[in-house]
């Protein structure tokens, strides 16, 4: 296989905002429903009292995800008939709509919610790293969008060295699962 592309997720400085989420609907048209890529909210804790007062520990913090890519893609190993496909080239996890049925499988084996149902056609979407923007010398739509560089892509390998190889935070599977292809840099309130 040739250089696996990753993404690194900075989750100390997303706010929330979405903004990925909007540039990935609009270059990919998507219909109301379908995400390629999603905010999920890690929040909790609590108030205690404290003398006549009370304290609390509450946090509340975002994560963008999408597709990882993973090296062992559940989506790809549960398909039945070869329409999720793992790109030799780059690693990127593809749909060939030619190939696909329909039958939703791929969204059942994802533990990240990747693949997407297109009810219009009756086949599966999902992120496709925005392959035609990175051949053209582009960045990802979601990348080049957010006001706060949190999202950066790359080769995995390179992103390893120079972030470290964090792929397990609160709210979100375990790596063994698909090995997949991000790092994460926790918010500092995160929970182990």
């Amino acid at each position: 296989m040739g250089t696996q592309l990753g993404f690194y997720i900075d989750q100390s400085q997303c706010t929330g905002c979405h903004t990925c989420v909007m540039a990935c609907i609009d270059k990919n048209d998507l219909n109301p429903g379908i995400m390629y890529r999603r905010v999920i909210e890690s929040c909790g804790g609590s108030f205690a009292p404290f003398g006549d007062a009370y304290t609390n520990n509450v946090f509340a913090y975002w994560t963008s995800i999408s597709c990882n890519h993973c090296a062992e893609p559940k989506c790809v190993a549960n398909c039945p008939t070869g329409a999720m496909h793992k790109r030799d080239k780059d690693g990127v996890v593809m749909v060939d709509t030619d190939k696909c049925v329909g039958c939703r499988y791929c969204t059942w084996s994802c533990p990240y919610g990747a693949p997407q149902y297109n009810e219009e056609e009756g086949k599966m979407s999902k992120c496709d790293f925005c392959i035609d923007l990175i051949e053209k010398g582009e960045n990802p739509a979601c990348v080049d969008a957010c006001p706060y560089h949190v999202i950066e892509y790359g080769p995995i390998d390179e992103l390893r060295k120079k972030y470290g190889d964090l792929a397990d935070i609160r709210d979100f599977p375990s790596s063994k699962i698909t090995k997949p292809n991000i790092i994460f840099k926790p918010h500092k309130g995160a929970e182990k």
